[in-house]
């Protein structure tokens, strides 16, 4: 192992753009992909309507339905790739979770099977795959997402009793989603002006502004900022890294459960505390927990979930 100067290497756009219907998503995602230049590919799970906006810019369509399996997305990634084009923009991102085919159906799909840690066993890779493929294309990435109202639980100082509170708009995906991109613009539904809930370019810090092909522009320029990125030197004395155990791919599939709206809903500094209630000991870390450990949690939390569903 051994430490390397920091150095500003050039790179492809991962940028995420979350917003209710009727936002904007689509054309802002089109504005973005002219200002950033070169051939644009869109991956519609929108029942067509990523072709609504023909006559604004040149660009090719694939159509997903009627299934959205992580599968499909990522075969189309591919495809783009090997066709040879510069952005690729998935519309929607949040079918491969919650739409037909998608993660949260395939999971449902193997509930009851005997264990239904099995199910999230089995469906939490390819959803990782997903994100892989996306993390790891040469191709510029723009991912749109449906947005849904977040909530968190705040004690009412003048009633002392427990109350939800809007804390604002989170995208249809998984927990975290937000933290691959190196963008997330958040779309207001009225008056479509963007703003920056995650940028780690600082371009649009503390800006509500409308998305126009010179936001692609100001993004590629950024992008396109320091060393070749082929000139990256690898660290040839470091080893590639070893696949997840087991229990480790367990420990992500249980703080799924756990966070996601469609499990317990829980923040993620409450799940310690969860754990610990359910296991009946104190632990100091997920780490020291073996997969029996891990297992027993997710059979509660499956419990737990069907209790909160009915």
């Amino acid at each position: 192992m051994a430490f390397r100067k920091a150095e500003r290497r050039q790179a492809k756009l991962r940028l995420g753009l979350i917003g209710p219907s009727g936002s904007g998503k689509t054309y802002g995602a089109l504005l973005i992909a002219q200002g950033l230049g070169g051939k644009i590919a869109l991956i519609d799970s929108e029942n067509g309507s990523g072709e609504l906006y023909a006559d604004m810019c040149d660009y090719d369509v694939c159509q997903l339905a009627p299934e959205f399996t992580p599968q499909k997305y990522i075969a189309a990634i591919h495809e783009a790739e090997r066709a040879g084009y510069d952005v690729i923009i998935i519309d929607s991102l949040s079918h491969a979770w919650a739409g037909a085919g998608g993660v949260l159906e395939m999971v449902d799909k193997r509930k009851g099977r005997g264990n239904d840690f099995a199910a999230w066993r089995d469906v939490t890779p390819q959803h990782n795959a997903l994100v892989d493929a996306m993390l790891q294309s040469p191709c510029h990435i723009i991912a749109t997402m449906r947005s849904k109202t977040a909530y968190d639980m705040e004690k009412d100082e003048r009633t002392g009793k427990i109350k939800p509170v809007k804390i604002g708009l989170a995208p249809v995906q998984r927990e975290g989603m937000d933290y691959e991109f190196t963008v997330v613009l958040e779309i207001d539904q009225q008056k479509h002006m963007a703003e920056a809930t995650k940028d780690r370019t600082s371009l649009f810090d503390g800006e509500i502004f409308k998305i126009t092909p010179e936001t692609g522009e100001k993004l590629r320029a950024w992008l396109e900022t320091g060393l070749p990125a082929e000139t990256v030197r690898p660290n040839k004395t470091q080893a590639a890294p070893k696949p997840l155990t087991e229990a480790q791919q367990a420990q992500r599939t249980l703080i799924g459960m756990l966070t996601d709206d469609a499990g317990l809903g829980l923040r993620k500094d409450e799940c310690g505390a969860w754990i610990k209630q359910t296991l009946g000991r104190d632990i100091k870390s997920m780490s020291e927990l073996e997969l029996g450990d891990i297992e027993v949690c997710i059979q509660a939390a499956q419990d737990a979930i069907g209790r909160k569903v009915a």
